[in-house]
Order: C-alpha cells, then sequence, then structure tokens
C-alpha cells in the first residue's frame, strides 16, 4: 500500500473540498454523482493507513459502503430520466433519491455502517466524516425531496441517535450515535430553511472540532480513560461544558440553533415532532452528565502517576471557545429579546 505523507495528505485534502464543491454547484445529477465519487476516492487514502490495519478495515468498509450508495444514486437519476413524465412514480422516485443519499451520510435506517466505520478512524477522520462528508448529501437532498418520507426519518434519527448511544464504552461509538440524533435535528432545519440549517451546521461543527481536539491531544478513545487519568481540571471542564453544550442544555450555546428549530415547530403547531425532538435530546443529555459526573467524582489514587501535561498553542482558544458558549446564549437572548 502507498504511503500517505503530510503533503499528500494535503493534496487529497484539497480534493476533498474541491470535490464538495464540485457536487453542490452542478447543473445535473450526474455532475453531483461525479462530485460524489471524487469526494469518495480522495477520502479514502486520508482514512487509510499501511501502519494501522484498524483503519484500512475501515476504510475498506466505507468504500463498500459508498459505492452501493453511489450505483444506487446513479441507478435512481437515470430512472427518472426515463419516467421523468410519469407521475404515479413521481413519490417513488423522490424516495429512491432520498433514500440514497441518507445512506450516503449514515442516517438512520441505512446507519449501521456508520458505527463500525468511527471504531476505526483517528479524531481528525472522524471529525471530517461527521462534519464535511454530510454536507454534498444534505444539498443534494434539499433539491428533490419527499417532505413525508423526511419527517418520518429525522424522528427516527432522533429517536435512535439517543437510545443507541446507552451502554456505549467508545467515545467514537457515543459521538457517532451523537452525530445521528444531530442529523435528525439538520433535516429538519433542511425542510424549513437553508439557512437555518447552515446556522445549526455551523454550531454543531464548532462544538464538534472543540471535542474531537480535546480527544485528540488527550488520547482519548475510551469512557474509562476519563476516569483514570488524572487531567488538569481544566480540560475536564472544558470536555463537560463542551458535552453540554453538544446536548443543547440551556444556557449553552449549542441550544441556540435547537431553539430556533423548536420555535418553529410550535409556531406550526407540529407540537408532537417538538416533543418527541425534546424528550430524546434530555435522553442524550443524561448520558452525557453521567459520563460528566463519574469522571469527576471517580479518581484512581493508583493511577495518580498518571500525569498529563499539555504543551499545545491551541488550548487557551478552547478555553475562550468554551467561555463563549457558556455565556453566548445569555447574550444572544437579550439580543433577540
Amino acid at each position: 500500500m502507498l504511503y500517505i505523507n503530510n503533503s499528500n495528505k494535503m493534496f487529497f485534502m484539497f480534493i476533498l473540498f474541491f470535490s464538495t464543491m464540485i457536487s453542490i454547484s452542478a447543473n445535473s445529477w450526474l455532475g453531483c454523482w461525479i462530485g460524489l465519487e471524487i469526494n469518495l476516492l480522495s477520502f479514502i487514502p486520508l482514512m487509510s493507513s499501511p501502519l494501522n490495519l484498524i483503519n484500512s478495515e475501515a476504510s475498506l468498509k466505507y468504500f463498500l459502503t459508498q459505492s452501493i450508495a453511489s450505483i444506487n444514486f446513479l441507478f435512481s437519476i437515470l430512472l427518472n430520466l426515463i419516467l421523468f413524465n410519469m407521475f404515479y412514480f413521481h413519490n417513488l422516485l423522490s424516495i429512491m433519491i432520498n433514500s440514497t443519499l441518507l445512506m450516503k451520510m449514515g442516517s438512520v435506517p441505512f446507519h449501521f455502517w456508520f458505527p463500525n466505520i468511527m471504531e476505526g478512524l483517528s479524531w481528525l477522520n472522524n471529525f471530517i466524516l461527521m462534519t464535511w462528508q454530510k454536507i454534498s448529501p444534505m444539498i443534494l437532498l434539499s433539491y428533490y425531496m419527499n417532505i413525508n418520507y423526511l419527517i418520518f426519518i429525522m424522528i427516527l434519527n432522533v429517536m435512535i441517535g439517543a437510545i443507541g448511544s446507552f451502554n456505549q464504552t467508545s467515545l467514537r461509538k457515543l459521538m457517532a450515535f451523537s452525530s445521528i440524533n444531530n442529523l435528525g435535528w439538520m433535516i429538519s432545519t433542511l425542510l424549513i430553511s437553508e439557512n437555518l440549517w447552515l446556522t445549526y451546521f455551523m454550531f454543531y461543527s464548532m462544538f464538534l472540532f472543540i471535542s474531537c481536539f480535546l480527544f485528540f491531544i488527550t488520547n482519548m478513545f475510551y469512557i474509562n480513560q476519563l476516569y483514570n487519568f488524572n487531567f488538569n481540571y481544566l480540560i475536564k471542564f472544558s470536555i463537560m461544558l463542551n458535552f453540554l453544550s453538544l446536548g443543547g442544555l440551556p444556557p449553552f450555546l449549542g441550544f441556540f440553533p435547537k431553539w430556533l428549530v423548536i420555535n418553529y415547530l410550535i409556531f406550526n403547531n407540529l407540537f408532537f415532532i417538538t416533543f418527541i425532538f425534546i424528550m430524546f435530546s434530555l435522553i442524550l443529555l443524561f448520558v452525557y452528565i453521567r459520563i460528566i459526573y463519574s469522571s469527576f467524582m471517580f479518581y484512581f489514587i493508583k493511577l495518580k502517576w498518571f500525569k498529563l501535561y499539555f504543551k499545545n498553542k491551541f488550548i487557551m482558544m478552547i478555553y475562550f471557545m468554551n467561555m463563549i458558549s457558556l455565556l453566548g446564549m445569555i447574550l444572544s437572548t437579550l439580543f433577540f429579546f
């Protein structure tokens, strides 16, 4: 296997960026498909590593899953061209195209590959998979939506994402199910407006970046590592604040985009969907708070010599962003009211 050095990685990152631009700015479905394929082929070398067989296995699984989704997408758009004037097939074609795009982004009920692949990747690749790799499918989804089907899917995403996070010992699988839960919220924002989707996506990406960065510098992959290591308490406090923001607990800034979605749903008398969204967000918050409480309360004296010293110039920036997260919602409520 070809060794991918840093310069090659930057080249593939560059292609990854432009493949997304090609996909979302294409004038035809075939152009969108080509952009998705370039995106897939540029992400595979970033995932695979000759020194780590788990990474190579994850990249192979990702390639096979995305290839199946791409074949289905190509078949759907060709079928759409043939049966375009036949009104009876309109709903079926829209469901087929939506399903292939949902499979691309790892949405329920096509989510089974997502936690397994997340488990075999580094935190940087996980961050790309949870954020950048969702942009193309979601923008393409907004072009041809079956609204009733997507309402059902977004409710399932919120439910499965919250329930699946229980009894997880791996932080990467926990973040995967958190991503599935947030995907339900993002699909709902896509049904409302693309500006709201962009707002939600930017906030979600910021909090996800902080989480992945903190787990990367502390070299954490499992929940019990939060208990074992004698961390600097500011690091633990940052992880705690970020978990609460990801869960959408007021008055943290992570609640702000969810608050906008809840407002819209209530104004349009969609009380049942609002109830499900809020209840399953509370379940996810319970999982986060249980981890936070345990990491602060449990302390192993035998492992006191596992002292970690962090020399990273981004740490102070992370502390600052967490303080903004704490104060931002209070300031935004004052601004709006």
